[in-house]
């Protein structure tokens, strides 16, 4: 079962629950009710609107049931209405995951910028904080069942995200086709020379030499391997285990003459084998699983062999969460967004020293704003591909991830490293921004 089909499978089951509510509901005589229990129906309703505004820290919008109550805090920025009572009910037993799936069915609309009623909605939710949340993440983490990171769960989660089509993200990621953080070198860049810029960046930052070895763990598309192979003269062995990104991959590299300097590997990480001079990981490790970071480590310097440097670039946090849980469930399973404390499991064991740490978390969300704009103007053809419940799930996704940067539930790492016993490090980070 693909990705839509499991999304369509949840929202029949939504749509079976919200069935059977309603058949409670609407079992009275269908005359019309006197006012009386119209007035204790919207009471009902407001009490559960009110429930729900305070358990979201009371952000600055309004909530409402269709044709009934609504409550409001302040100066609403936003209007999230539910179709109904049942809606109402079912989302208030799952919040977190069933909002989500709410909205991608259409059972929720919402009335003015998505982007900022997420956004206020984190910030409400970060000065409630404190022990309720810690207590919701030891919740989560012993109720939800995670999505493993094994061999084959790897496949599977990987599947579920990257294998629905190229020509998808064809539409919005631009030319580039690279679906990580961008650098930009100022506010006014575009999409692709950010993206181009990001490619430079890791480059120099990595000090790469022409007739160098570099192997990429978890390559995407293949731009970054051809952008290294083509600038700065290196041989790359790229591995990834998307089979619809590696064929794009090998297929855009033998239009472009680079088949000879790179090789895609559709393999696990934990399959890499040989030695490089260079090590690089862009957008990977948030699928590797805390688990497993010793292991990917113990790849690292054994691709090393005491020498050379690597890079590490992901999605992270300033201290250990769990992803949200609809964004995990829905689009990303086994997905992990590491704290720097986390990633440290990755170098510690092995003796791998840490040179530098850059967080690029402003450039992730400048980054999904251009996504997100080239993903509106595509979504006619999206909804073609696909339906309407689509359209609106991964516009939830990328609106929800600008509101994550924005408002700081999650940071970009950039971690340049080397074994410890070499002294080949700069003495500076000049060589990072000269050209």
């Amino acid at each position: 079962m693909n990705a839509i089909e499991q999304g369509l499978a949840k929202g029949r089951d939504r749509q079976a629950e919200n069935a059977s509510e309603n058949a409670v509901i609407s079992s009275a005589p269908s005359q019309p009710l006197p006012a009386q229990a119209l007035d204790e129906g919207k009471r009902t309703d407001r009490w559960l609107l009110a429930r729900l505004l305070a358990s979201l820290g009371s952000p600055p919008i309004e909530l409402a049931v269709r044709d009934g109550a609504h409550v409001a805090t302040g100066t609403p920025i936003a209007r999230v209405t539910f179709d109904s009572r049942a809606t109402l009910l079912w989302v208030l037993r799952d919040v977190p995951l069933r909002f989500g799936d709410a909205y991608s069915d259409g059972a929720v609309t919402i009335e003015g910028d998505l982007v900022a009623l997420l956004e206020v909605v984190n910030e409400a939710g970060r000065r409630a904080g404190g022990e309720r949340g810690r207590l919701t993440q030891r919740v989560s983490r012993a109720l939800r069942r995670r999505h493993v990171n094994t061999l084959s769960g790897s496949r599977d989660n990987i599947h579920h995200h990257y294998d629905i089509g190229n020509a998808f993200y064809e539409l919005w990621l631009g030319p580039t086709m690279a679906y990580t953080c961008a650098y930009y070198p100022h506010p006014a860049a575009t999409l692709d020379e950010a993206q181009v810029a990001k490619m430079d960046h890791v480059c120099r930052k990595l000090r790469l030499k022409p007739g160098e070895s570099v192997v990429e763990a978890g390559c995407g598309w293949g731009m970054l391997a051809m952008h290294m192979a083509r600038h700065y003269g290196v041989r790359v062995r790229a591995f990834n285990i998307s089979h619809e990104q590696i064929l794009w991959a090998r297929e855009r590299a033998q239009r472009e003459g680079l088949s000879a300097q790179v090789e895609y590997v559709e393999d696990d990480y934990r399959n890499i084998s040989g030695r490089y001079d260079a090590f690089i990981s862009v957008g990977m490790l948030e699928h590797v699983g805390v688990k497993n970071y010793t292991t990917l480590g113990g790849v690292v310097q054994r691709c090393l062999g005491g020498r050379g440097r690597g890079l590490i670039h992901s999605i992270g946090r300033n201290s250990p969460a769990l992803l949200h849980p609809w964004t995990e469930r829905r689009i990303f399973p086994g997905a992990h967004p590491p704290a720097l404390s986390e990633m440290a499991r990755i170098f510690e064991p092995w003796d791998l020293s840490i040179l530098d740490i850059e967080n690029l978390r402003l450039h992730y969300a400048q980054t999904l704003r251009h996504w997100l704009a080239l993903y509106e103007s595509a979504s006619e053809r999206v909804r073609s591909m696909f339906d309407e419940k689509f359209v609106r799930m991964w516009r939830l996704y990328l609106c929800g991830s600008v509101a994550s940067f924005t408002t700081g539930s999650l940071q970009l790492f950039q971690v340049l490293f080397a074994p410890g016993a070499s002294n080949d490090v700069p003495w500076t980070r000049a060589h990072q921004y000269t050209t």
